[in-house]
């Protein structure tokens, strides 16, 4: 091969004669695997070899989240160079191109992924964009097949075992998901990831105070990590208490000085940090919380009126639909509404519209054909989101037949992976749903449900304050005294 060539950090051959470049290039593998702040050390990589394929793809798929405006410049010297790209990095080229499209397949970027880690295994940076890539698709199944495809030629590698957990438990495989975790850790005991599986697993076993302690402990660890695990490793510190009915106290502290405090940081990403607000905020408000959250919510809501914070992903506008409803930003929520269902709008209607907007009609013809192309899977992922936007944002506004119209008597939140949040996000959704139920004469309905809930997660404190109140609305106190007693004792044994 002409020209120089050096090894990435897993042995696979790169196009460059700069051993910067290269280092660059390693150094940008463990930022992102260790959910680091530094990962625009990938444009370094493109400082001190401007042409090599491999760094200018990887700053595609970096600056696509953080500086869009710069995605054309690296992209078109990526292409240029393809003639005398190695095989590894026409393989990522292809599959990163892949997501850049407008016109993408998640399906075919998966496949795409999935044939490069057939050939370049060790490659973890493309597995870990293969399973975000799933994750948004709602599809734990086939990121759990990607980790186990290229597992054997990595039993080393501690970041893979995190990986491996977190689809591990997103399955319900909790046992296997706590071996996976522990493993990961073994390796590097400073790996985020890991550490916010095995949380993930202790806080479903209702082992809330170890879990807290235990990431308490890890807590320093994360001083160098993003904006979103920073955040999100203290939402699942809060949710323990949280989920124990103990120490309100605490969660605000934690809101204020390690979610919310976030935001001071010059490097903070204020989406992660909003996302991780608003998760807390919405199951402080379930509980009835209102009078210590209101003040912090409108405060939220009043950043969430920037439309720079919309439609970057759906579990981010569904929240933002309610918390704007219900903090009386009620133009921008309906202004939120709207702007989605313009997103959502079916091809008739577009149709129609092409003959009263003649001036417009090669925009939205463009539109369309975008919309005939897109897979059935999009095209469900943007009507459920759709339909949960509106939901919240009529429970936000008190409107609880209208919310229970759009949600239904069978709802349940697990069928709506597809907006992009794991199984602990997505239950706040199936608490809403309980509330709704107890204020539209359908107690009994919610009972139903909650029991069921119990039977998986007996030592919830929570549960067992909805079964007291569910009982008590109709009209069987005695039941709901044995729910009550039984929420007490749980709430002094959990942090005792």
């Amino acid at each position: 091969m002409e020209g120089g060539v050096k090894l990435t950090k897993w042995g696979y051959q790169i196009r460059t004669s700069s051993d910067a470049c290269i280092s660059a290039i390693n150094a940008f593998y463990d930022q992102v695997l260790s959910y680091g702040r530094k990962r625009s050390v990938i444009l370094d990589a493109t400082v001190h070899d401007k042409d090599c394929v491999l760094a200018n793809v990887l700053a595609v798929h970096f600056l696509s989240s953080s500086d869009p405006s710069r995605v054309h410049h690296h992209l078109q010297a990526a292409k240029a160079g393809l003639d005398r790209a190695t095989p590894y990095e026409k393989a990522v080229f292809d599959a990163i191109s892949c997501l850049m499209s407008n016109n993408r397949d998640d399906n075919v970027a998966v496949e795409l992924h999935s044939e490069l880690l057939k050939k370049f295994p060790k490659d973890l940076l493309s597995l870990k964009r293969a399973q975000l890539l799933c994750f948004y698709m709602g599809n734990a199944d086939l990121s759990l097949a990607l980790v186990q495809q290229v597992l054997p030629q990595n039993q080393e590698e501690g970041f893979i075992y995190g990986m491996l957990a977190f689809s591990l438990l997103e399955l319900g495989y909790m046992e296997e998901a706590e071996k996976a975790a522990r493993r990961g850790l073994d390796i590097n005991k400073k790996d985020g990831w890991a550490q916010h599986a095995l949380c993930h697993v202790l806080q479903y076993r209702c082992h809330f105070k170890e879990a807290v302690e235990f990431m308490e402990a890890c807590s320093p660890s994360w001083s160098d990590c993003l904006s979103f695990m920073v955040t999100h490793n203290w939402w699942h510190v809060a949710l323990c208490y949280l989920e124990a009915n103990s120490r309100l106290s605490r969660i605000l502290e934690i809101y204020d000085n390690y979610i919310w405090k976030e935001l001071e940081k010059p490097d903070a990403m204020g989406p992660d940090v909003y996302l991780n607000a608003l998760g807390l905020m919405l199951r402080l408000f379930v509980r009835g919380e209102y009078d210590p959250c209101e003040g912090r919510l409108k405060i939220l809501a009043k950043v969430l009126t920037d439309k720079a914070n919309w439609h970057l992903e759906w579990h981010f506008d569904v929240l933002t639909s309610w918390a704007l409803a219900k903090a009386g930003q009620i133009f921008a929520a309906e202004e939120l509404l709207g702007s989605l269902k313009s997103r959502s709008c079916s091809i008739l209607l577009l149709v129609s519209y092409l003959h009263v907007c003649g001036f417009m009609a090669q925009y939205y013809l463009l539109f369309l054909r975008r919309l005939l192309k897109m897979t059935p899977k999009r095209r469900e992922k943007m009507q459920r989101g759709m339909l949960l936007a509106e939901a919240l944002y009529k429970y936000g506004r008190g409107d609880y037949e209208c919310a229970l119209d759009l949600l239904g008597l069978d709802f349940d939140a697990n069928d709506y992976k597809m907006i992009g949040a794991s199984n602990e996000q997505l239950d706040v959704f199936n608490e809403v749903w309980y509330d709704i139920l107890m204020n539209t004469g359908h107690a009994a309905k919610a009972i139903e449900v909650i029991e069921k809930q119990i039977k998986k997660r007996e030592k919830v404190p929570y549960l067992w304050r909805l079964l007291e109140r569910g009982f008590g609305k109709i009209g069987r106190p005695e039941e709901a005294a044995i729910a009550r007693d039984k929420a007490r004792s749980l709430e002094k044994a959990h942090f005792k």
